[in-house]
């Protein structure tokens, strides 16, 4: 072959990897029978089910926060997360977690919180050690 073409199909090769690489984190949000049939992590949206209140007791355990999230289908399940309780959780307006479900409890990693804002509808992330970041609607923290 000449060199060309092999230059060509390396070309088109390495065009094809970079497609697919960016197409490789598309995450699309799913409920909690969709978590609960996947082995991987999931993004659920929903509310926080105020009604069934929280639990966070600090002086027990300050990396234990549980509450009751409705799904987009108007599923209701238990919410356990490893981490502080997110500062303003109370006035959050949209929940989108990211996490596992384990029979009937899903067990979140991150919590990404939609605070209301009457100038933006931005989201926050909460980590671990309860600090809270802006990030984009996608997940993507802004710098």
């Amino acid at each position: 072959m000449k060199k060309s073409a092999i230059i060509g199909l390396i070309t088109i090769a390495i065009s094809v990897g970079i497609l697919f690489s960016l197409n490789a984190n598309t995450d699309t949000y799913s409920n909690f029978k969709q978590a609960s049939l996947s082995d991987k992590e999931e993004h659920v949206m929903g509310y926080w089910e105020k009604s069934k209140g929280t639990y966070y007791d600090a002086v027990k355990d300050a990396n234990h926060f549980s509450f009751h999230m409705k799904d987009e289908k108007g599923e209701v399940r238990e919410v356990v997360y490893s981490g502080t309780k997110p500062q303003d959780f109370e006035k959050s307006e949209k929940l989108v977690l990211i996490g596992r479900m384990d029979k009937d409890k899903f067990y979140a990693s991150k919590i990404l919180m939609k605070c209301p804002s009457k100038y933006n509808n931005n989201l926050v992330e909460v980590n671990k050690n309860g600090k809270v970041e802006e990030v984009s609607k996608d997940g993507e923290k802004k710098i």
